[in-house]
């Protein structure tokens, strides 16, 4: 068996609201080893449809989206697990007030990131998450 049969890669979905962000980040995320970014949704709705349709093994969550938001992504993904695959979830947001965490931690985010300052701890988070 060859290692990446036993080791596939980790197959990771961005909802963000920003194009050229979701863009940026994914090809952060892209040079990584054994990460493959395999869609992205701007919107609740589709956030919900590619999470249904993929499965991936993680949702990378911004809170503020085109329609919808991030918390409706998260509620969904915490009141139905096994429609989405029970993928991994981590925010990705500049909403970082105590409050908003500590509702996201209870709809079982595993981590919260400020995209103004860890992008590079979200980066180290997922390179983790691969092993």
């Amino acid at each position: 068996m060859t290692s990446a049969a036993t080791n596939p890669p980790l197959k990771v979905v961005l909802i963000e609201d920003s194009h050229l962000l979701q863009e940026a980040l994914g090809a952060l995320l892209g040079d990584l080893e054994r990460v493959e970014v395999v869609g992205g949704a701007a919107d609740e709705p589709g956030a919900l449809e590619l999470l249904q349709r993929l499965r991936p093994d993680l949702a990378i969550v911004d809170l503020q989206l085109r329609a919808g938001s991030g918390l409706g992504v998260l509620r969904a993904l915490s009141s139905e697990p096994d429609r989405f695959g029970r993928p991994r979830t981590v925010v990705f947001s500049h909403h970082d007030h105590l409050a908003v965490r500590e509702l996201c931690f209870m709809l079982g985010v595993e981590r919260f990131f400020d995209k103004a300052t860890q992008t590079n701890d979200l980066l180290a988070y997922v390179r983790q998450a691969t092993h």
